[in-house]
């Protein structure tokens, strides 16, 4: 699977079913209809979910009728070979049925899940029912040449055909298949280039490297040319492999993208297969196995620093998702971390204190400098009073830049909490803004002072955050004394507290009103400018809003 199944529920009976497959599938969200049942996410209309996943390549598993999943998709069913696996179980767990994605796993997944609810998965892929295997869907470290001669190939082999294997392919020993020294068809597994025949099948086992030793502006294309004239396939290329001195050299990523091939960077003294071909710039070498080229070299670490938005999952954009999916270490607050589930049980935690961020910063530096793919977590958006700026500021203060400046840094941006509050009520940030942390853990007061006065001023609506706590339970109170010789006492406020968390409110009052007692941590503080309106909601709520315009002097 290239990303997290979906699970897609419809009603509260479903839901213990799906968590026993969430338990075999950790990172796996179940979607469950708006109003209906309270799952990791909701939504609103299951035929456009489905078809959204779909096109994203999502695998999904839907507890409802097969008939339902199959009218949703049926618009987008054009090409056989893209398809995600899609499954349909029943909300019992009594039957699981694999629908799409023959070539994508489904059987296997269906396996999978039939085995974890103690029942049969119904398979009726006719080659895999007859010969215990898919032929064209091969194990990790093996890509199949050419699917519509393979399609060609099984169904010959089930009009009756028996066929032999040449070459090393371990996987199809337990495999009940018409095996005959005499055959007329043949299982071929090489490396070598070449169209496959009418009389068999070719399989590619990924056991090339490339070694790189400088890189060019065109590379893949000078891989393509090298395997061309080697006569060797780039189906069966395992790694891209260059020095680790090139490990920012971005033309190497580049072309390791376009060749679809992971990137490793291997250090001057470790030992490499044989070269096959090449010339000084350029190297084909052959492992002994798929499994013997995954071990050689070690990838360029990854540190991704995100922000999880507010708290719903709903507001976790889908590179945020994918970069905890991917993570081996994440590091964090452990309020933040445990937002961040479901994770796998191998992924490491490193909780640690909320106020420990630049030691934290480094502690992650460290860790994706030998290799790993690292996650440092914030709420919210991470450049907003929060993580992103630590990272870089222990990066530019390191004492080893060499290893921390190759690291791939990437900042992934979240939901700021004023920006979700802005949306539960409406459009009080329309206009100009400003976002001021009222904390003066690591800034003066008085400079938090001369920007109220300045915000005030300028008639800026203004956001604030870390508004009070125990330990500073003056200074909401001394910065409402500051706006308000700005502010008229009929000026718009809102108050958010836990936006997009269960405990969700949202509060709208006048400056005259509002007093710190209403106010905790875990509230953003919204004051309007001069021009902010309120109005009744259908509801019986009030609607905020900033014009866009401003009125003419």
């Amino acid at each position: 699977m290239t990303s997290s199944p979906a699970i897609i529920i419809l009603g509260p009976s479903a839901l213990a079913t799906a968590r026993r497959i969430q338990a075999l599938y950790p990172q796996a969200a179940i979607h469950g209809l708006q109003g209906r049942v309270d799952a990791d996410q909701a939504y609103d209309d299951f035929g456009d979910t489905l078809r959204s996943l779909y096109r994203n390549g999502a695998p999904i598993i839907a507890l409802c009728a097969a008939g339902i999943v199959i009218r949703s998709l049926a618009p987008l069913l054009a090409s056989k070979g893209a398809e995600p696996p899609v499954l349909a179980v029943a909300e019992d767990g009594s039957a699981v049925v694999p629908l799409l994605g023959g070539l994508g796993g489904v059987n296997r997944m269906a396996r999978e899940i039939a085995a974890t609810l103690s029942t049969q998965a119904a398979i009726t892929t006719s080659g895999e029912l007859r010969f215990g295997t898919c032929l064209l869907d091969p194990p990790s470290g093996y890509a199949l040449a050419d699917i519509e001669q393979g399609k060609r190939f099984v169904s010959d082999l089930l009009g009756g055909e028996s066929l032999r294997i040449d070459g090393d392919a371990p996987w199809l020993a337990a495999a009940n298949l018409p095996l005959a020294d005499d055959a007329a068809r043949t299982v071929r597994i090489t490396t070598r280039q070449g169209a496959a025949q009418h009389d068999e099948l070719l399989i590619h086992p990924r056991t090339l490297l490339v070694l790189i030793n400088s890189a060019g502006d065109d590379l893949a294309a000078e891989i393509g040319a090298a395997l061309d004239q080697a006569g060797l396939a780039a189906k069966a290329l395992a790694a891209l492999l260059a020095p680790r001195a090139l490990m920012a050299d971005k033309r190497l990523a580049q072309a390791a993208a376009e060749l679809a091939i992971p990137l490793r960077f291997i250090g001057a003294d470790e030992a490499l297969p044989a070269p096959v071909h090449g010339s000084a710039n350029l190297q084909l070498l052959q492992a002994a196995s798929p499994d013997a080229a995954q071990t050689i070299g070690r990838p360029r670490g990854r540190l991704s620093v995100i922000g999880l938005g507010p708290g719903a999952a709903e507001h976790l954009t889908p590179a945020v998702r994918r970069a905890l999916d991917e993570a081996e270490d994440l590091l964090g607050y452990e309020t933040y971390v445990k937002m961040a589930e479901p994770l796998r049980p191998e992924q490491v935690r490193h909780c640690s204190d909320n106020r420990e961020e630049l030691q934290r910063a480094r502690h992650a530096f460290e860790l994706a400098a030998s290799g790993r793919r690292v996650v440092v977590i914030s709420s919210g958006d991470p450049g907003v009073f929060a993580m992103a700026a630590a990272v870089l500021e222990a990066l530019e203060a390191s004492d080893a830049p060499a290893d921390w400046h190759v690291v791939e840094l990437q900042i992934l941006p979240g939901v700021s909490a004023a920006l979700a509050a802005a949306a539960k009520a409406g459009a009080p940030l329309g206009h100009d803004f400003c976002l001021i942390s009222l904390s003066d853990n690591l800034k003066p007061w008085a400079v938090i002072e001369n920007r109220l006065d300045h915000a005030g001023a300028a008639d800026l609506a203004m956001a604030f955050y870390n508004p009070i706590s125990k330990a500073r339970p003056w200074q909401l109170g001394r910065a409402l004394e500051i706006v308000r010789q700005h502010r008229t006492p009929d000026t718009v406020v809102v108050l958010g507290r836990d936006i997009g968390r269960p405990a969700e409110a949202l509060r709208v009052l006048s400056l005259g009103e509002l007093t710190p007692e209403m106010v905790d941590m875990r509230t953003l503080v919204i004051i309007g400018s001069s021009q902010t309106r309120r109005f009744p909601r259908g509801d019986g709520g009030e609607w905020v809003y900033t014009p866009r315009s401003y009125p003419q002097p």
